[in-house]
């Protein structure tokens, strides 16, 4: 197997909102935020779904490097019920091995509210559910050693259970790359990342304000001195301003598509994390690994939802 990924079992509900929702909801734009399922039921009893399918970052990522041809797997902690069945059918449907048994939990599948504004920026809302509760046990020591490259979330990444997951997934992989996932996420754990990002990582993928935020820096020429000392594979996505790969002392740009209809920015650096790895474990040079995820996010971008059809 090239890839198995690990993380968030989370279905999502999408929903289009004013900015008036969001402000008079205490939410703030293009992040994520974590609820309860009580919170989760009244943000939703306000709203029209337009759509509700199988996601999760890492399980969206997975998913796009299954329709490139790619034998790929994911690890993700569901409930035997309603949802976590249609997540497993939206797996398979993708040609994606699940490498996980479902069974009765005291929580339910994991749902994620992705709420789209006017601009096409998202904000969610997480009720993690059971995805949430994710531990080593859950985690498939054969498919990772039978993989190439296992591929984390920051988002799975949480004291205790998961923690242990994660650790227990590192040790045992061949490669390891993660997503760090929400600016939100990076500040809630920003010394256990820095310290992944230093000494237990392959690969990293972070947005422009993520990687300023884990390395406490306003310019971008310091993320390129940290990038090239870290010595391992850095990808930044840098909206507008393109992408850019580092590793020891090579720097690689690729600009971002222009004049694209933008209908929802859901899946944006989940995809473009597929083709990047698409390119890479299939020997394309960084250069034409970052044209494939620029290409990758430019088509989801350009849709409602994060999978590709």
């Amino acid at each position: 197997m090239k890839i198995l990924g690990i993380g968030n079992a989370i279905v999502d509900v999408i929903c289009k909102v004013k900015d008036s929702f969001l402000s008079d909801n205490s939410l703030t734009k293009s992040t994520m935020k974590l609820v309860d399922e009580s919170e989760f039921k009244k943000l939703l009893s306000n709203l029209k779904i337009e759509e509700t399918i199988s996601g999760g970052s890492i399980a969206n990522s997975i998913a796009g490097l299954s329709q490139l041809g790619n034998k790929v797997g994911f690890i993700g902690k569901v409930n035997d019920d309603d949802l976590g069945q249609k997540y497993e059918d939206g797996l398979k449907k993708e040609k994606v091995e699940y490498f996980y048994s479902k069974k009765k939990e005291k929580l339910p599948t994991g749902t994620c509210l992705i709420l789209i504004t006017p601009d096409s920026e998202r904000t969610m809302c997480t009720f993690l559910g059971t995805a949430g509760k994710i531990n080593e046990n859950d985690v498939d020591i054969d498919a990772v050693k039978n993989s190439e490259m296992i591929f984390l979330e920051g988002y799975l990444w949480d004291e205790g259970d998961p923690k242990k997951a994660f650790d227990k997934a590192i040790k045992n992989s061949n490669k390891a790359a993660m997503s760090l996932s929400d600016l939100f996420c990076v500040e809630r754990h920003k010394p256990h990342f820095l310290n992944l990002v230093k000494n237990n990582l392959n690969i990293i993928f972070a947005n422009e304000q993520e990687i300023l935020s884990l390395i406490n820096t306003t310019n971008f020429n310091e993320v390129i001195e940290f990038g090239k000392k870290l010595g391992k594979l850095l990808i930044i996505t840098r909206g507008e301003k393109g992408s850019v790969a580092i590793q020891k002392n090579e720097v690689v740009e690729c600009n971002s598509k222009k004049n694209l209809k933008i209908v929802d920015l859901t899946g944006a650096g989940d995809l473009f994390a597929a083709g990047f790895l698409h390119g890479f474990i299939n020997n394309l040079t960084i250069k034409e690994s970052l044209e494939k995820g620029t290409e990758m996010s430019s088509k989801i971008i350009q849709k409602i939802g994060a999978r590709l059809k």
